[in-house]
């Protein structure tokens, strides 16, 4: 799963108004400069969401926040020790059942001159700023002897809810989710290109990896640090794999699947394939079928396994291995992780292991926010001296993942935007593929996979639903 991240360097300074850096500028990481952005975002939740977690960042700094009547307008009271007197307004707009703008404007109050603003036009068109105030500022309480004027973009707070809502970690739900009847499932009819009910004499490799070729070493381990529930990564994983058979290796590909799946995997892999084998795997399974589906059991990783099986069929020499755990947690699941992929490696010691799981799992070094806890690719590295962990960077996009609803107190799995922190960050120019580091990240990684942006992967079982238009990716800025 992926922290919560803190985009250092994003986050201009509330309360700040310079020549060089106000609050209505943002730091632009590939020009190294404060600009104004030129598109709105769009958050892949409802707005009630959104705007609810404004409420929580600007009351968690304790201002309090009053809605309008409608519900999508809040203002706050008055920012303490501020003078001018000035308060924070906030506008809501709903695109759709989980897609949302959300505009913060921090607003200062005087007894005298004219109006100006620093407002923002529809989704994708270019900021402008007008010379008047929108006609709802209007209607925002007023303080005696003073009135709203100057209304100014607050980026700030619109960083920290950015980072709220799409850097947030995703939950891999482990015990305690029982599987649905078959009869209560419905097949997703938005799998990938190629998926696992199609027929194809091979599988579809696509190009290599650009710089991955260094990589593919008999005996080497490869931990990938999967945003869990993309296209983008199981689409790498069998480039990589193709590659590396291709070259003469044996591959052993380790997924984050419960071993008990292993006997369903194996009958699977040496099945014909097509919608009989589809049903069987999926039917015998308690895991394909969980009532809450997190994004290890995505529609690109069932893609995948049916992948592997062409390339087995072409003759190819491919394993696939489930190494998760049914009920861990914790350090209790990482030793369980650890020794079931030692283990695969041990009996196909020649060959080369490319592992995906979630990015706490990857390192090779602890974790500092659980000292306590030691990751699975920190106990491989420990036990092999050929262990290489993966970071991924990419653009702005989107995810299937579940996260805990704090304010209905239950878990969501759904659609949801995905932000890299700046660390992570992939810029306009830098192409996909692989870079190795020079020296090993303090994250314990020692080269990032750079996808470009990120696309959601749903669950190819699903509880039946709605029928609701889909969503688009988030605009990016």
């Amino acid at each position: 799963m992926r922290r919560l991240g803190m985009m250092l360097g994003l986050l201009g300074c509330v309360g700040c108004a310079t020549a060089t850096r106000g609050i209505s500028t943002q730091y632009n990481p590939e020009t190294g400069r404060y600009e104004t952005p030129t598109h709105e975002l769009v958050y892949q939740v409802p707005v009630e969401d959104a705007l609810m977690t404004v409420r929580y960042i600007l009351e968690k700094s304790r201002i309090d926040v009053m809605e309008k009547e409608g519900g999508l307008e809040m203002y706050s009271s008055f920012i303490p020790e501020v003078v001018p007197p000035e308060r924070y307004y906030i506008l809501g707009e709903r695109l759709g059942p989980r897609q949302a703008l959300v505009r913060v404007f921090r607003l200062r109050y005087t007894s005298e001159g004219g109006y100006s603003a620093d407002i923002s036009g529809r989704p994708g068109q270019t900021l402008v700023m007008p010379g008047v105030l929108p006609a709802a500022f209007n209607n925002v309480p007023g303080l005696e002897g003073y009135r709203p004027a100057h209304g100014y973009r607050d980026l700030s707070i619109e960083q920290k809810l950015l980072e709220r809502l799409e850097m947030a970690p995703a939950l891999e739900l482990v015990g305690g989710n029982p599987p649905l009847p078959m009869r209560s499932v419905v097949m997703d009819d938005q799998g990938e290109e190629g998926g696992a009910t199609a027929v194809v004499p091979a599988p579809a490799c696509g190009a290599p990896v650009e710089g991955a070729s260094s990589l593919f070493v008999a005996g080497g381990v490869v931990l990938v640090a999967d945003p869990l529930g993309t296209q983008e990564v199981p689409s790498a994983a069998l480039r990589m794999s193709c590659e590396a058979t291709a070259r003469g290796l044996p591959v052993t590909l380790a997924v984050s699947i419960p071993a008990s799946e292993q006997p369903l995997l194996d009958r699977y892999l040496a099945s014909g394939g097509g919608s009989a084998a589809v049903q069987e795997l999926l039917s015998g399974s308690g895991f394909w079928r969980r009532l809450y589906q997190d994004g290890r059991s995505s529609s690109a990783m069932l893609w995948l396994v049916e992948q592997v099986r062409r390339l087995r069929v072409s003759g190819k020499d491919v394993a696939v291995v489930a190494i998760d755990s049914d009920k861990a947690h914790g350090n209790e699941r990482e030793e369980q992780m650890s020794k079931l992929l030692l283990a695969a490696q041990a009996k196909r010691p020649e060959a080369w292991t490319l592992v995906l799981t979630g990015s706490v799992h990857a390192r090779t070094s602890e974790v500092s926010w659980d000292g306590d806890l030691e990751p699975m690719g920190s106990r491989v590295a420990r036990a092999l001296s050929s262990v290489r962990a993966l970071d991924v960077g990419f653009q702005r996009g989107t995810q299937y993942a579940c996260r805990y609803d704090v304010w209905d107190e239950d878990v969501e799995c759904n659609v949801f935007g995905i932000s890299p922190t700046l660390e992570a960050r992939q810029s306009s120019t830098r192409a996909n593929g692989l870079e190795l580091f020079t020296s090993e990240q303090s994250q314990g990684f020692q080269g990032r996979l750079y996808l470009g942006a990120l696309t959601a992967s749903l669950p190819p079982l699903a509880p039946p639903r709605k029928a609701t238009p889909v969503d688009e990716a988030p605009a990016t800025k």
